[in-house]
């Protein structure tokens, strides 16, 4: 099976191109077409080769997410029925079954809405240096991997493709979004995390954080809040196995974290985003089988 790294939908105008979505427009002036191809970006970089089928593994649990999560707040998935879409898209229907979601257009909140429920990642790099997590002061004597107290909603900036996140603080994000629209998304974050980690704790697997992201619609009050994009796919979430999970030490993962690995072990660091020689990153196939499997494994575990 190839990996799908680029679409082409000629008849179709290309709206934005992420690390991993293409953005389509539709002739209908609400809705857009996402659509999940199989590339696969690793501390902001999108590497040379894509994981095959990756795609359609993070559209599948997406939609699982979503009607299951629907009751805290509203989203905008429309349908990932082809035969349902508009008629120009139907005709692609070779590239885009089971990879690609009809949905609402909304205008995206600039920021990246992380929930954190365990010391981990650049939140246990920040504690280690000077006690904070996105300059929010935790408890002396954490260790890596350990379970937070509570969950953390901890912002980032929503940088443009090729360019990093930013971690901000609690009140850098509010000032630029605004006190009422950040209490909003910081209370349907917490909730949205929260609800999903007690789940995948019923399927014996940690979330042990996660990234939202969020839109606003035309409402008869001015304008509601709804989730966009992905929704805990392991591409924008941590997940640990329960089984051998012990606080203290890194955790094995179903996430990118062993892509990240291999590249920190082929040599990467800041100031080689375009690879040793130039060329970017190509992932080795055992790398690339790797991955795969463990995507695979984090559905699995979590949809059946």
């Amino acid at each position: 099976m190839a990996a799908l790294t680029e679409t082409n939908l000629p008849d179709l105008t290309l709206v934005s191109k992420g690390k991993v979505r293409d953005v389509y427009g539709t002739s209908s002036p609400d809705y857009l077409l996402f659509v999940a191809t199989d590339r696969i970006s690793a501390y902001d970089v999108i590497l040379r080769n894509g994981i095959p089928g990756k795609g359609k593994l993070l559209t599948q649990i997406s939609l699982f997410w979503f009607p299951k999560l629907a009751h805290i707040i509203p989203n905008h998935f429309v349908t990932a029925n082809v035969d349902e879409m508009p008629e120009e898209v139907k005709k692609y229907r070779d590239q885009l079954q089971d990879r690609a979601m009809l949905v609402k257009k909304a205008r995206v909140v600039p920021i990246e809405a992380i929930v954190r429920g365990y010391l981990t990642g650049s939140a246990w790099s920040e504690y280690k240096q000077t006690g904070t997590v996105h300059g929010i002061t935790l408890p002396e004597g954490l260790v890596e991997s350990q379970k937070l107290p509570d969950p953390l909603f901890t912002p980032s900036t929503k940088a443009e493709q090729g360019a990093h996140d930013e971690n901000i603080s609690p009140e850098q994000a509010s000032t630029l979004i605004g006190e009422d629209l950040y209490a909003k998304i910081c209370q349907a974050a917490l909730k949205l995390y929260s609800e999903a980690a007690a789940y995948a704790y019923s399927k014996y697997v940690i979330l042990a954080d996660t990234k939202f992201e969020f839109g606003l619609v035309p409402s008869p009050d001015g304008e509601a809040l709804i989730l966009v994009d992905e929704l805990l796919t392991p591409d924008s979430s941590r997940y640990w196995p329960l089984e051998g999970y012990e606080a203290g030490k890194p955790q094995p993962s179903f996430d990118k974290q062993y892509l990240r690995d291999w590249m920190v072990g082929a040599g990467f660091k800041k100031g080689l985003e375009s690879g040793k020689e130039g060329q970017g990153w190509t992932i080795e196939s055992s790398v690339v089988e790797g991955t795969r499997e463990r995507y695979e494994e984090a559905v699995k575990l979590l949809t059946s």
